[in-house]
């Protein structure tokens, strides 16, 4: 796509006031994700429901992510980097607002749907711009900055909210959010300039019939089945075969279109896929530890809320600083020497994880926490960076939208699998002992569980470093335009 590398070449695009329009937009949106959870013990007795309906919340904004971001590749080629940026923040504004004031939980519902709607445009469109305005050699630091965000901002919503429901109710971290999301919009407005041309290509509807059944049925089956429905269940088993058929058949279909609606070519590049395969095994290992870790703070040691937040503060904050400093090592040094690193740094803390019990101090917890962090932060950026340069600049948007799907998917089924193991763990543990109903014999059992959960987590990371053995540098010296 010549245009992509006219505009990449186009001296007056200017990139910081672009980068600092998404980075902002991309903060709050993806700091929402997350700030929920630590509210969800006040929806369930404030709405009177359970706790796999409360699950929903996140579930749901997964899954209209999983199901809207593969269309993205396509809708980027339709419309103008300014036309996409604007209705996503449209989106984002109307969500929260409709939350802030949502009076039950479908209303809350709808509105968590209609915010990833606006995160499900924002992120890939964010990822494509970063690839057609930044040359190759310099791309490290500025996906190091991006990575900032949507590693910090998820890390610091449970804290953030744990403060804000200390003395307001739920409603206020949707109150929050709104002023700044308004002035991402007013930013964008001024800043926000037309990267690419459109090129409008032919839409197929059956594709996208194909790909949202896919994707909607295998997170939607997996996320059911880390909801407590178990992995026997009828729904369960139906709607990942079903989700699997479907990404089968569209995926024959693309390799057969001349025009695909995703170009799965992407996949004939070694690093690309190698790059996709070590970002799936940090999303599964990090989602399941983020959502495994509040739940044993607050069960197993008995900690409140806010307490719980304040521990996962450091880690968050250290990733957020170390995201754009690993981007420029990566930049000077390329991918193996911070991946292999990091990766095995991550298979350590998921061990120290495993071995925690009621006794377990919080400064072992909070440097644990660090650690996984620092090595996510040397694993996630470098490995995404390096699979992306290697495509040619056609396939951007097709590159980044594979990746923000798998990546959500692999969020989904890391969290289910974590917290059925958990569950599966407490139970066996249970029936070892005569009192099931003693508090102190529920607490070892849930204890007993955490551990599980973790070394399940080791398995994946080990996994991951057998994957990053693999890994070169691309070569980019000849695409740097």
């Amino acid at each position: 796509m010549s245009n992509q590398q006219n505009a990449a070449m186009d001296s007056n695009i200017k990139a910081l006031p672009i980068i600092t329009s998404f980075l902002i937009a991309g903060f709050i949106g993806l700091f929402s994700e997350t700030a929920l959870n630590m509210a969800l013990r006040d929806l369930i007795t404030g709405f009177g429901i359970h706790e796999t309906t409360a699950q929903w919340l996140t579930t749901g904004y997964l899954l209209t992510l999983g199901v809207l971001v593969p269309i993205s590749g396509l809708i980027l080629q339709w419309f103008t980097t300014r036309q996409l940026f604007m209705t996503s923040l449209v989106f984002s504004i109307i969500g929260t607002f409709i939350a802030a004031i949502a009076p039950t939980f479908s209303v809350l519902m709808i509105a968590r749907v209609v915010q990833a709607v606006g995160t499900a445009l924002l992120l890939p469109l964010m990822f494509n711009t970063i690839l057609v305005i930044i040359p190759p050699h310099k791309r490290g630091r500025s996906m190091g900055i991006i990575g900032l965000v949507i590693m910090f901002a998820p890390a610091v919503g449970p804290t953030v909210s744990g403060l804000i429901l200390k003395t307001l109710t739920w409603h206020w971290i949707f109150w929050i959010s709104l002023p700044l999301l308004i002035v991402a919009l007013v930013f964008g407005a001024f800043f926000m300039q037309n990267v690419t041309k459109p090129t409008k290509p032919k839409i197929d509807i059956f594709s996208i019939v194909l790909s949202t059944i896919g994707f909607g049925g295998i997170v939607y089956g997996f996320s059911s089945a880390g909801e407590g429905g178990g992995w026997g269940s009828s729904n369960v088993i139906f709607a990942i075969a079903i989700g699997v058929v479907a990404l089968v058949a569209f995926s024959i279909r693309q390799v057969k279109m001349d025009k695909p609606m995703l170009n799965l070519n992407a996949f004939k590049y070694p690093m690309f896929v190698i790059g996709l395969l070590l970002i799936l095994v940090c999303m599964m290992v990090m989602l399941s530890a983020m959502m495994i870790l509040p739940l044993y703070l607050q069960t197993s040691l008995a900690l409140s809320t806010f307490a719980a937040g304040l521990m996962l503060l450091p880690g968050g904050i250290i990733n957020g600083i170390l995201s754009p400093v690993m981007g420029g090592l990566f930049d000077r040094f390329g991918p193996k020497w911070l991946v292999i690193p990091g990766l095995v740094i991550v298979a350590g803390t998921m061990y120290g994880f495993s071995t925690v019990t009621l006794e377990t101090s919080t400064g072992f917890i909070v440097g644990l926490h660090i650690a996984l962090m620092i090595g996510i932060s040397m694993i996630m950026m470098p490995a995404q960076t390096n699979g992306l340069n290697q495509l040619p600049p056609e396939l951007y948007p097709d590159g980044t939208a594979i990746m923000n799907t798998l990546q959500q998917v692999a969020g989904a089924i890391g969290t289910a699998i974590g917290i059925s193991i958990l569950s599966s763990g407490s139970r066996s543990f249970l029936e070892t002992v005569s009192d099931q109903k003693d508090p102190l014999n529920q607490v070892l059992a849930f204890t007993n569980g955490v551990q599980h959960a973790f070394i399940f987590a080791i398995i994946v990371a080990v996994i991951g470093l057998v994957i990053s053995f693999f890994i070169k540098r691309v070569n980019v010296e000849q695409r740097a335009h």
